[in-house]
């Protein structure tokens, strides 16, 4: 499977085997993290650190984000992480973007981790198989990138976007959620670039070509603008 295909069939995993991955399947990832497309501007440093660097999750590795404290910067470290966990699932890897789990000795411009690593936890069967808004609740067109963008993870499942197509661009809105306690944040910066690098995969099955993605505006006003042409 590709990085589009598995779109489709991704799961958040948190239940790994103990045994940590071999050296060239390490060297197969950090070759990932290394070639990995960031948004303009922006230097996010991922590293790849052993469960003895690692507190709150049993997978024998993770990526470690670091970036800087603001909403693009965030927005990129999503997009990223988004790509590298489409690349490890499509490798047979279970992965998932964790904010609990943490380093145990984690730098100043720590942000967020991937963890990753051998499961046995099955991949879902298809669209149907996730739990997601509908298409008309996050998109103002009904079409083959929303349906795959919707089906983006999130944290706690909040889904904190909105899609506006219009000629030749798709516009991801931040749009912040909240229930009782668990209150917007930061995080959901995060979440903002996991779903635009979905609209940008899926745009690129469509035979379209992404000319730019770009961060705009902060707060409430945040937004990622996804430029592309037809061909």
């Amino acid at each position: 499977m590709n990085s589009y295909e598995t779109i489709f069939t991704r799961r958040s995993v948190r239940q790994y085997d103990a045994a940590p991955l071999r050296s060239a399947e390490l060297a197969d990832i950090q070759a990932a993290i290394d070639g990995a497309k960031q948004l303009p501007g922006q230097t996010g440093r991922f590293i790849i650190v052993n469960s003895d660097k690692l507190k709150g999750t049993s997978a024998p590795h993770a990526i470690l984000a670091h970036g800087e404290d603001t909403d693009a910067a965030l927005s990129n470290i999503g997009y990223v992480l988004s790509s590298l966990d489409l690349h490890l699932q499509s490798n047979g890897y279970g992965s998932i973007v964790m904010g609990m789990a943490k380093p145990t000795e984690p730098a100043a411009d720590y942000r967020i981790l991937l963890a990753f690593g051998n499961t046995s936890v099955p991949i879902r069967n298809g669209e149907a198989d996730f739990k997601r808004r509908g298409v008309s609740d996050i998109s103002n067109e009904d079409n083959a990138v929303a349906h795959a963008a919707r089906l983006a993870p999130s944290a706690v499942n909040f889904q904190p976007w909105k899609l506006e197509f219009s000629p030749g661009k798709v516009t991801v809105k931040y749009t912040p959620k909240s229930i009782g306690k668990l209150l917007a944040g930061k995080t959901q910066k995060f979440d903002i670039g996991i779903i635009t690098k979905y609209v940008e995969l899926a745009l690129e099955h469509e035979g379209k070509t992404v000319t730019a993605v770009t961060p705009v505006g902060t707060g409430k006003n945040f937004r990622l603008e996804v430029v592309y042409t037809e061909g």
